[in-house]
């Protein structure tokens, strides 16, 4: 996928335009919220379960070398093999030489932010080996090439025309319909043939237990199940991040990942992978295998202002209550992820430069982290991004430098006053000049310099007292 976030205000104004989309995201966004906190009252004490969530998330990324370890070494007492990939190269590279290895064709994909970060389906498919998305709406959007609309709901936006005209472009019917049910049994039907003959499924993980070194999964639609029963051969790739301690800190994360996601108590289907399929078992691979993917999350981690980032569970919840992605829905945040989750996790995964757009178009009103169940302060993070970006250049740290070591002294300071009078009089006269001082370019893009007076405040004072001098009779002052 593209990479488009610098393109991200004009892509905006674009989608500000489109009233069928601004008309589908004002009944969509007070659903989700309504269907979250519908599902959050179904807890006996939702204030105690949304803090318990949040302590779990901020002990899990506290601790977060000490329980990769644990975890890795828990999975492959399991049977599983755990592959470290520095980079989304790195991970690309080892599914590719293992799909040539044992002479996979194609492979199947479930649901995953994380191989949509990676490129995944492009690469394999530049190199030879298909991969087919089997859930309904990532399918929708592999055909389409764009990135999701919405995290849950990657092709929610899309009207059943335009689904209908795609399924005919690419044989997944042969007769023209905008009937819902038949359209879906049609995707259904297309991609179960692929399990057929399936080699080799790719999954990503939801949560990581480092107690057990199982791995979760949480679906609505059974593609993942069935990807994971089917074939010989599974790889599970995971963000480092979505390790947590234990099994219980792993379930409670569910019912809440669930409850802000779709507003179920649980999603339809859980998965719960403790390494390959064991002696007398019928379902299940032969051999697991779990990429724990970096791909700059370490860096993130060592910066302890922005390590909260980590938190993330990928819920979606901050999407429906932001005023911003409630107007331009998901396309304008140019990558896999959009709205405030995509504005927290854009700029560290992209660097600052690459999404400045994205972590300055934001109201601050923290709707999202008021909601948010992983306890990420987002208007926090953005405030932290912008101050990052503004860092004087070198040039910049080199003025004002000059400028401490001047008004230090009270004799410089005087002289270069005098010095600079005229100067300073042409820049700030209705702003001529001010674009030749390119160091202050920062500090005066918004500002009017004000214009000097006439006498400095010494010299003025100066005169007030000669004049008090003159007026002085042998009776005191005046």
């Amino acid at each position: 996928m593209e990479i488009q976030t610098r393109q991200f205000a004009a892509a905006a104004n674009r989608e500000l335009k489109n009233e069928r989309s601004r008309n589908f995201l004002g009944r969509l966004t007070p659903y989700f919220a309504r269907s979250c906190a519908g599902a959050m009252k179904t807890f006996p004490d939702p204030a105690a379960a949304l803090a318990c969530g949040r302590a779990i998330r901020a002990d899990a990324v506290a601790r977060l070398p000490e329980l990769l370890e644990q975890f890795a070494k828990n999975a492959r007492a399991c049977g599983a093999k755990i592959i470290w990939a520095e980079t989304a190269a790195r991970a690309n590279e080892f599914i590719l030489a293992l799909a040539r290895e044992k002479g996979v064709r194609y492979v199947t994909k479930g649901k995953s932010m994380v191989t949509e970060e990676m490129g995944l389906n492009d690469f394999l498919q530049a190199n030879g080996i298909a991969a087919f998305e089997t859930d309904l709406g990532e399918f929708i959007i592999q055909l389409l090439q764009r990135p999701p609309f919405h995290i849950v709901g990657p092709a929610i936006n899309l009207p059943v025309e335009e689904i209908r005209d795609l399924f005919l472009a690419h044989g997944v019917i042969d007769e023209p319909t905008t009937d819902r049910i038949a359209l879906g049994g049609a995707a259904r039907r297309y991609l179960r043939d692929k399990f057929r003959h399936l080699d080799m499924a790719v999954t990503g993980v939801n949560m990581a237990a480092a107690d057990t070194g199982a791995i979760f999964n949480v679906e609505n639609e059974g593609n993942i199940r069935l990807g994971k029963s089917s074939p010989t051969l599974q790889v599970s790739v995971m963000s480092l991040e979505k390790v947590v301690p234990t099994m219980n800190d792993a379930l409670h994360l569910m019912r809440l990942l669930c409850r802000h996601c779709t507003g179920q108590k649980l999603s339809s289907y859980v998965s719960i992978d403790c390494g390959p399929k064991k002696p007398g078992e019928t379902d299940g691979p032969e051999e697991l295998y779990i990429i724990i993917l970096d791909n700059g999350r370490s860096k993130i981690y060592r910066d302890v202002k922005a390590r909260e980032a980590l938190r993330c569970i990928r819920c979606g919840a901050c999407l429906s209550v932001c005023p911003v992605y409630g107007k331009i829905g998901g396309y304008p945040y140019g990558w896999v992820y959009s709205g405030p989750m995509g504005q927290v996790l854009n700029p560290l995964l992209l660097g600052l430069g690459e999404t400045h757009d994205l972590y300055c178009a934001t109201t601050l009103c923290g709707a999202c982290r008021e909601v948010c169940p992983a306890g990420v302060d987002h208007p926090r993070l953005f405030l932290h991004y912008r101050a990052q970006q503004a860092l004087p250049s070198r040039a910049q740290r080199f003025f004002f430098k000059a400028w401490g070591t001047l008004v230090k002294s009270g004799a410089r300071w005087h002289f270069a006053i005098r010095l600079l009078r005229p100067l300073a009089k042409r820049c700030a006269a209705d702003g001529v000049g001010r674009t030749r001082l390119r160091l202050l370019d920062g500090w005066l893009a918004q500002r009017n310099l004000p214009v000097p007076a006439a006498q400095t405040f010494h010299e003025q004072w100066k005169k007030i007292g000669k004049a008090k001098e003159c007026r002085t009779t042998p009776d005191g002052p005046f």
